[in-house]
């Protein structure tokens, strides 16, 4: 322990650290890197039910598998398939009906018909009995009431 001097040991440790925060200063500066936030978007839009305008807007959609797509007011359906194949077709809205309601309907049907065979019967009736040809010629001219036909 005859060399040993803890106060040299300390200054010199000490100058390394002043030497080295001397030479980290003199480093250039380089800014930390920035986290990279990327998504990918593996599929088209997971919504069940498409609204479009016109078949142009379908045919433009990219689809992974048969997808529908209506127009706005619920009236047209197109379903376009990955081959870009688009099949129209026209929607009516189905009203369920009631008893009363298809009764309705039954008399409604039951009226224009009548009105029909009045229109087609109107042209055979006629208050003019001349023209008839009479071919049963029976009157009743027995006081009991007996009719007698004549050829």
């Amino acid at each position: 322990m005859f060399g040993y001097n803890p106060q040299a040991t300390a200054e010199r440790i000490d100058a390394s650290i002043a030497q080295l925060q001397q030479m980290k200063q003199q480093l250039p500066q380089v800014p930390a890197p920035t986290a990279i936030n990327q998504t990918f978007q593996l599929s088209p839009n997971t919504t069940l039910i498409r609204y479009v305008n016109s078949l142009d807007d379908v045919s433009k959609e990219f689809v992974i598998g048969e997808t529908p797509f209506f127009s706005k007011d619920m009236s047209v359906l197109w379903i376009k398939d990955i081959k870009g194949n688009v099949r129209t077709y026209e929607l009516n809205e189905i009203v369920e009906k009631d008893e009363k309601d298809m009764q309705i309907e039954l008399l409604q049907a039951e009226i224009e018909n009548l009105k029909k065979g009045m229109i087609i019967n109107e042209g055979n009736v006629t208050n003019d009995d001349a023209t008839k040809d009479e071919t049963d010629t029976s009157r009743n001219d027995e006081p009991n009431g007996a009719t007698i036909k004549e050829s």
